[in-house]
């Protein structure tokens, strides 16, 4: 006997909520959108910061930087998170340009919006984007001009505009180029590896300065030690200067006190032994990673030995590039091939007591940032560390205007090309001219400009220069100094085009029973 054909099929666990269709597209979509929109109100010189507060600790971050911001905030749906997939992208790739990546990928989804409300079937809007994409990006490759070393500074001063350290643009911008100089390979290749940056608080952004060396957040361990050796034998110690702890339990019997005073005897002769044959192969600077016992330090210092204890993992490669040394783990082991050669000198930083290791066969640098507070020089470090990316890209990258012109020359572009389409896919690339103008336009209404008569005013523009400036007026972005590496364009649309396309195609969301924020909550209203 045949069952009921009518009768419904379960695949499904119970508990596991299904949405389909446009409402599963129109979910996903406005969680994108308010995603974008957390992070729009920052882009641009005159971008407003967002406070950033944990909800456990309390811990304050204030920036207008769109990877931090999008770093830190607790988002649960799916689609929301792809756009942080986005800034993630962006940020290790350019470095900068999170923010823009951002908004055009929300700008897409609102573009997308409209096609779909008439009728158009999102794979006709997605093949029309990665049209529009291919189009964009083969015009932004006939665009751009080779970086000299002004255009260079001018690069780093973009990526600081619209940061707290914009105050200090000129000084940090030297510092950013100066630091990329003195790293750079003779074949060009530059390794950022070698350059350090630490922050301080205590002083302006002014006063931050460039370090040619290794800069170590540690000072000397004992009062008589040099606080600065010239031509130093360095040793680089992985393990702790102490005498081991036994790995199973044992008892002493002690029958005699005089037994206690032979055993601190003992261990006292071992960790003077440890200093003397330190002392042997001519070693008078030692870095270790781990503990070095007191008497140790004791005994070095009377061999004139000067010694830093607990050195971070990082630090101790940076000093192993710098002054050839290998890690050495046994005193016993040491030869004069693990030995570095270096010039070790005590620096401080306002109340901040550092030491400085110089050597004159291989170069290191380090970047001292300086702010009024915590906040402000954590702010700095982050807006110098996007400059100093962006920098680093531009030395062997073209260059190209900023402040939307270059967006504003694509859209241009795309709108005559849809004109000669004349199909449904040509309104998907006038959609996406359309997205383009998105940075223009949020650049406009962020300082306070009527983003209308601005984008009006752009499309008259002829050329790839004509961006937006801060009074409002169209102006040329190359004789303003307003230039950035084409990369960061390109990589921000080719971003955008590819998490826009993944969201439109996604018309069935299945929730699994049980899965943390695996709901579809409308999120329309959420971080607006």
């Amino acid at each position: 006997m045949m069952g009921n054909p009518n009768q419904p099929i379960f695949i499904l666990k119970e508990g596991t909520e299904r949405v389909k269709g446009r409402p599963a597209m129109s979910a996903n979509i406005n969680a994108a959108k308010a995603t974008a929109e957390a992070v729009r109100t920052t882009l641009g010189p005159l971008g407003m910061d967002k406070m950033l507060v944990q909800g456990n600790t309390g811990e304050t971050t204030i920036t207008n930087d769109g990877a931090t911001i999008l770093r830190e905030i607790d988002i649960e749906h799916p689609a929301a998170r792809l756009i942080i997939e986005v800034s993630k992208n962006q940020e290790e790739s350019c470095f900068d340009g999170t923010t823009s990546a951002v908004v055009l990928t929300g700008a897409l989804l609102e573009k997308s919006e409209d096609l779909l409300a008439q009728q158009i079937h999102p794979t006709v809007i997605c093949r029309g984007f990665r049209k529009a994409e291919k189009l964009a990006q083969e015009e932004l490759d006939k665009i751009g001009w080779d970086c000299s070393l002004e255009d260079l500074r001018r690069v780093a001063g973009t990526a600081l505009t619209g940061k707290s350290a914009e105050s200090a643009s000129d000084t940090l911008s030297s510092i950013c180029v100066d630091a990329i100089s003195a790293v750079k390979d003779k074949d060009g290749t530059i390794n950022t590896d070698n350059i350090k940056v630490l922050n301080f608080e205590g002083g302006t952004s002014l006063e931050s300065s460039l370090e040619l060396g290794v800069l170590i957040e540690k000072e000397k361990l004992h009062s008589e030690m040099p606080p600065s050796v010239n031509d130093a034998s360095i040793l680089l110690m992985n393990k702790a200067l102490e005498i081991k702890d036994t790995k199973f339990d044992a008892q002493l019997s002690i029958t005699d006190p005089s037994q206690i005073n032979d055993f601190l005897a003992q261990e006292e002769a071992a960790l003077k032994d440890m200093a003397a044959s330190i002392g042997l192969h001519g070693v008078n600077v030692v870095f270790c990673q781990k503990e070095i016992d007191d008497l140790c330090i004791h005994y070095l210092a009377k061999l004139g030995i000067t010694a830093y204890k607990r050195i971070k993992q990082s630090d101790m490669d940076a000093l192993a590039r710098l002054t050839g040394a290998k890690f050495v783990s046994k005193v016993d082991e040491i030869t004069d091939e693990e030995l570095g050669l270096g010039h070790v000198s005590a620096v401080e930083f306002g109340e901040h007591h550092c030491t400085l290791v110089r050597s004159d066969s291989a170069t290191s640098v380090t970047v001292c940032l300086r702010g009024a507070t915590s906040h402000s020089s954590m702010e700095v470090e982050r807006a110098f560390d996007d400059a100093l990316g962006v920098t680093s890209i531009a030395f062997s990258n073209k260059v190209i205007a900023g402040g939307g012109a270059v967006h504003s020359h694509l859209a241009r572009h795309l709108r005559k090309e849809s004109i000669k389409d004349g199909s449904r896919v040509g309104m998907a690339i006038e959609a996406f001219a359309s997205a383009l103008e998105s940075i223009p336009r949020t650049l406009a209404e962020n300082a306070g400009l009527d983003p209308v008569d601005t984008l009006i005013a752009l499309r008259k523009a002829e050329g790839t220069t004509h961006g937006v400036g801060v009074d409002g007026e169209i102006i040329d972005m190359v004789e303003e100094g307003v230039i950035e590496p084409r990369k960061v364009v390109s990589n921000a649309i080719g971003c955008a085009t590819e998490s826009a396309i993944m969201i439109l195609r996604i018309d069935d969301v299945i929730s699994m029973k049980g899965a943390k924020g695996a709901g579809m909550p409308d999120m329309s209203g959420m971080m607006g």
